[in-house]
């Protein structure tokens, strides 16, 4: 992709347009950047990026069309139907996002990891697996380091391990990564994707463009992912905890195990994983089976499998209060990744939930409460949607908070030993914050001041 004197448009100026806005600089385009917060909204960054040479188009739409665009470059964050984006479309002005961008200029063979939930922590559990096997290897994409700002560092010989989003595949034509891994779909983004098909979709695109030689990592005991199968049979690895494969990574007498063209592997024992879950247990099973088609040693596998601690803001470990764990698992933004970590604890549950709804039900969610928790503490926009759901269920010890530190306290409050305090919100954070991140950040730093009490 040649990108010298080509005039383009970058749609939405977060941290993913911002990393777009200074490689095409670097690659001697001509930059224009649209957002739609004004000039004095976006404040010094909106002075940082004009003295690097972006032209600014804020708080409005420009025209987009061939005479004024060669190439627009939309963010993940930003709906597919803005009007820039729109009239590139209707213009015939090609429309991509960073992920496409950075593709075309990444020389590393290419694992890529999407699905609803567990993203964050098997991206990073596979790219430590690479690192201890001796590789270099970049981990980023939607963990929150954009790939085009260190693709080009990375050559032939290293491995770029990147989590994907929807949003960012919506906008891929020619993205082939050498791994594709599809977790698991269950109802999330909704209220950008509309339906459950189009969600499909949008994560289906991680290998559409797959060629011989190429693998898709599928996980089995999902009937959508185990689905996608028929399209590709002839390069698909399966993982499973329920069934026993002819070819991909399973458990076997409480063993992870790896079948194959190579042979029968025993990796290690389920009970030496460190992080907790049987969700983790598939992200694990589902970073054997990369490591087996990418050619690791099942010593090499279980190296890291055995040593990998976890993320932060996934069921992260914060304190032990007067017998109470308090637990941080901000990255919960969906209800079945709430469920997921509740299913993680074998006590009673003292769970913070709420924030931002994302257009889907927390019906399913208000039946694991009532098997799961003892006390529910709401917090945020949507909050009362989760207790409404929850009293449906017949559950009714709940407690409604203004904001954060009152939720904490409450939980401080009405937590008893033995129990675990478990912020796993179910909804988005952005109501209340920036991000999952500053969010985990504020329960931690919350927990650590009641441990000075």
């Amino acid at each position: 992709m040649n990108l010298e004197n080509k005039r383009v448009l970058v749609v939405g100026a977060g941290v993913s347009g911002q990393a777009v806005s200074e490689f095409l600089l670097r690659k001697k385009a001509t930059v224009t950047l649209t957002d739609s917060r004004s000039k004095e909204q976006m404040g010094a960054l909106a002075e940082q990026l004009a003295s690097q040479g972006v032209t600014l188009y804020l708080g409005a739409s420009p025209v987009v069309d061939q005479e004024n665009y060669d190439l627009v470059v939309v963010s993940p964050g930003v709906p597919l139907t803005v009007s820039p984006v729109v009239q590139a479309r209707e213009k015939g002005v090609p429309v991509i996002g960073e992920l496409e961008l950075s593709y075309h200029f990444t020389k590393s063979p290419i694992v890529a990891i999407t699905g609803t939930n567990g993203k964050t922590t098997t991206t990073s559990l596979i790219g430590q697996m690479f690192r201890d096997a001796g590789y270099q290897t970049l981990v980023a994409g939607n963990i929150g380091l954009p790939l085009v700002s260190e693709v080009e560092k990375y050559t032939e010989k290293d491995v770029v391990v990147a989590e994907v989003s929807s949003f960012q595949l919506e906008t891929t034509e020619q993205f082939r990564p050498r791994v594709a891994v599809i977790l698991n779909i269950t109802p999330d983004h909704l209220d950008r994707h509309g339906t459950m098909e189009e969600y499909s979709r949008a994560k289906a695109r991680i290998f559409a463009h797959q060629q011989a030689g190429d693998w898709l990592v599928l996980n089995y005991d999902d009937p959508i992912t185990r689905d996608f199968a028929r399209k590709c049979q002839d390069r698909v690895i399966f993982f499973s905890r329920q069934h026993i494969l002819g070819q991909g990574s399973f458990i076997q007498e409480g063993k992870i195990m790896v079948n194959g063209m190579r042979g029968n592997y025993e990796i290690t024992a389920v009970a030496n994983l460190k992080i907790p879950g049987g969700h983790n247990l598939e992200n694990a099973l589902a970073a054997a089976a990369v490591g087996y088609a990418m050619g690791l040693a099942p010593a090499d596998i279980a190296q890291t499998l055995v040593s990998f601690m976890g993320v932060a803001h996934r069921l992260e470990y914060i304190a032990t209060l007067n017998g109470v764990a308090y637990v941080n698992d901000s990255k919960g933004t969906n209800p079945d990744a709430a469920m997921k970590a509740l299913e993680a604890y074998d006590v009673p549950i003292v769970l913070i939930a709420g924030g931002k709804n994302k257009g889907v039900s927390f019906n399913n969610f208000a039946q694991k409460i009532r098997e799961k928790v003892r006390v529910l503490i709401t917090v945020g926009i949507h909050g009362y949607q989760i207790e409404e759901a929850a009293r449906q269920q017949g559950f009714t010890n709940i407690f409604p908070a203004e904001d954060y530190t009152q939720a904490v306290t409450l939980a401080y409050q009405q937590a008893k030993p033995g129990e675990v305090v478990l912020l796993s919100p179910a909804c988005t954070s952005w109501d209340m914050f920036k991000n999952f991140e500053e969010r985990g950040e504020l329960f931690r730093q919350l927990v650590l001041e009641l441990g000075k009490e």
